[in-house]
């Protein structure tokens, strides 16, 4: 099976799963990761702009009156290079640098080990990281993958009310926030 054909399973396997109301998945999605002023009026307001899009392996995204790209996911099979990493996680800042509050990850399948120490050491700007055996998921690898995709929506909602609410008055005021790190081993053998 190659990439493109298991990102249409893993998008059914979304699908099928209750991700929330107004809540859509879609493939070969093409996203701004550039926006550019190209010139201002006279008064500096912004006048001419060029926006560059990039085809993302998996997108979930919210619809309503207009679209919100919650999740962003680059999708390989049998192996994750170095160069990989780099480029990805550099594409995933990108991407972050046009949409804030878009969440982004990386998912590896038909793999033979876990995930391999180079994302974590070159995969900083990912927001999530997940290996599957094979391609079908099997019960464990589905629940766990549907849970990270519903607690990342509300990552995305809630970072969105971070920075676009923070100034006012009625807002929620908060006194501590802390990124937390999610590790889950699996036997491999």
């Amino acid at each position: 099976m190659n990439e493109k054909d298991w990102v249409q399973l893993i998008k059914k396997t979304l699908e099928e799963s209750d991700l929330g109301d107004n809540i859509c998945v879609d493939t070969s999605f093409r996203i701004p990761y550039a926006q550019e002023v190209l010139s201002f009026d006279l008064s500096f307001q912004k006048k001419d702009e060029f926006t560059m899009p990039f085809e993302t392996d998996l997108v979930v995204y919210e619809k309503t009156d207009v679209i919100k790209p919650r999740i962003i996911v680059e999708a390989k099979v049998r192996a994750v290079t170095t160069h990989d990493a780099i480029v990805y996680s550099t594409k995933a800042q990108y991407h972050k640098n046009v949409t804030p509050y878009v969440r982004y990850g990386i998912m590896i399948g038909n793999v033979k080990e876990p995930l391999p120490g180079r994302l974590f050491r070159h995969g900083s700007n990912f927001d999530f990281m997940i290996c599957f055996k094979g391609y079908n998921l099997d019960p464990i690898e589905k629940s766990s993958f549907i849970n990270l995709i519903k607690s990342e929506i509300c990552y995305s909602r809630t970072i969105e009310e971070l920075i676009y609410k923070s100034r006012e008055k009625d807002r929620t005021k908060y006194y501590l926030m802390q990124k937390e790190l999610i590790l889950k081993e699996i036997n491999w053998g």
